[in-house]
């Protein structure tokens, strides 16, 4: 069998279809993992549906979907609603995608047999995979991402590190399209992803088109950045726990030290202490690393520019900013924009912060 290629517009699985949908230039089809995250499924296949016809008109013209089961008992999504597939698993070939729609952790460890052997099939027959919120999980246990990066959410990148320490990851971006496995973070990146699949197959106005439908304004790339993860989660001290959230509040004005301890009614002495018993860190170098991950965010969310970036993130200076960014990251902010996501990259939208 010829190899397939993830940005082919066509193959000759559409010529087996059902007659409805034999005209198809993108077929996908679904497989639910038990307790699968209703939002992602849902985003995936409203942007399909979007893309595929005039309007609002829903019908699977220039794409078609499916729900793929090992039988056609439902489906319960983590927060309790059952879907039914429509069919029991078909020749992977009959698709230019298989979607793994994953959710609850524990929900992917009840995948049945048919299911992984399913998708080992579809690996073979050089199907692209794709796994949706946690559907990288399920992926990777059926043994599916040796040789391929993946993307996870931030909250599970530990769990995911652990399960699998040989399988390339990473937490800090919204999807990740490596030849035929396509992994993203869930939540909104699920409609950026499956826009991405759109316009290699359809063009970019129909992903255009049902981006702006979901209210989004325009396709955000791979490498954008996944929002700003909660690094600090587990601290139990509640005044420590309180002058973090102060600090990452006062990101946009500049907050100082000295803010955060007077809003907390204490000095900044006490507040060295209490973080350095909680953390082993200083509050001082707490907030410089907040500082440099919103930094970060702004680079790949916003049109700003690096000296309005600083001043917003509390630097003294563009040249401040490129020192503490360097010695944190390696890199100047404006190489790493560069670097990251392309002389030729925009963000969509200017963020009004």
């Amino acid at each position: 069998m010829h190899p397939r290629n993830i940005v082919a517009p066509h193959t000759a699985a559409a010529d087996r279809a059902d007659p409805e949908t034999s005209r198809a230039k993108l077929r996908v089809a679904f497989v639910l993992v038990p307790e699968f995250t209703l939002t992602a499924f849902a985003s995936f296949v409203d942007a399909l549906r979007l893309a595929a016809d005039e309007s609002d008109r829903s019908r699977p013209v220039d794409a078609s979907w499916t729900l793929l089961g090992e039988d056609l008992k439902p489906v319960k999504s983590s927060c309790g609603v059952d879907v039914r597939p429509w069919q029991t698993f078909a020749d992977p070939d009959d698709f230019d995608y298989i979607v793994v729609a994953g959710g609850l952790l524990r929900g992917s460890h009840r995948v049945g047999a048919a299911t992984i052997e399913f998708l080992r099939r579809a690996a073979r027959q050089n199907v692209p995979l794709v796994g949706i919120c946690t559907g990288s999980f399920v992926l990777a246990r059926a043994g599916l991402m040796q040789g391929f990066k993946c993307c996870v959410l931030w909250l599970h990148l530990d769990d995911f590190v652990r399960e699998f320490p040989d399988v390339r990851v990473t937490a800090d971006q919204l999807y990740v399209a490596d030849g035929q496995r396509l992994t993203c973070a869930g939540g909104t990146s699920v409609t950026h992803l499956a826009a991405y699949i759109i316009e290699r197959h359809l063009g970019i106005a129909p992903a255009i088109k049902c981006l702006r439908i979901l209210v989004e304004d325009a396709p955000l790339p791979a490498a954008a950045p996944q929002p700003l993860a909660d690094t600090f989660a587990t601290v139990e001290h509640p005044r420590v726990r309180r002058a973090i959230r102060l600090m990452e509040q006062g990101l946009g004005w500049s907050v100082s030290i000295a803010d955060v301890a007077a809003a907390l009614h204490m000095s900044v002495r006490q507040l060295e202490r209490d973080f350095h018993d909680s953390l082993g860190r200083s509050p001082q170098a707490v907030l410089l690393e907040l500082r440099v991950s919103h930094v970060r965010w702004l680079l790949g969310s916003t049109h700003l520019a690096i000296s309005e970036i600083a001043q917003r993130c509390g630097f003294a200076d563009t040249a401040h900013l490129s020192r503490v960014f360097r010695k944190s990251l390696g890199c100047t902010p404006s190489a790493f924009r560069t670097e990251t996501y392309g002389t030729r990259h925009r963000p969509a939208r200017a963020l009004q912060l």
